[in-house]
């Protein structure tokens, strides 16, 4: 089913469409540190503007484009980013997937997939009633 799922499916990866515009129409500008490729358009739209693009290595998940990669995307700044960082903080961390619907997402205690008891109320709370 590999060709098919390039023709009708977005969500797992570029489509053919995709795939033909970029090495059509597309020059390719850069690579971040999850291998997803970025380009531009060749030709500029007539009120001057630059169409940007990304292709995702593995699932779509906008989650997964750098900070400063976003910023070009979005017509931030015009210069590829790998020219324009500053040198990394020391407090900065390596990316972290989305992991919210899958099996290794948060789930605090009592919620239903950890059997979905709470710990027992410690008495420190005093209900409102009208009228107090």
């Amino acid at each position: 089913m590999g060709i098919l799922s390039k023709i009708f499916t977005w969500w797992d990866g570029a489509t053919i469409g995709t795939l033909l515009d970029s090495s059509l129409r597309g020059e390719k500008v850069g690579t971040d540190a999850q291998g997803n490729a970025y380009f531009r358009a060749k030709k500029k739209h007539p009120d001057g503007r630059e169409r940007r693009w990304v292709i995702y290595a593995g699932a779509n998940d906008a989650s997964r484009v750098p900070a400063e990669w976003h910023g070009w995307l979005h017509g931030s700044f015009d210069g590829v980013p790998e020219s324009n960082l500053p040198p990394a903080r020391i407090w900065e961390v390596d990316y972290t997937p989305n992991a919210t619907g899958t099996a290794q997402a948060y789930r605090p205690a009592g919620a239903l997939e950890r059997g979905g008891v709470r710990a027992a109320a410690t008495g420190d709370y005093e209900a409102w009633t009208p009228g107090d």
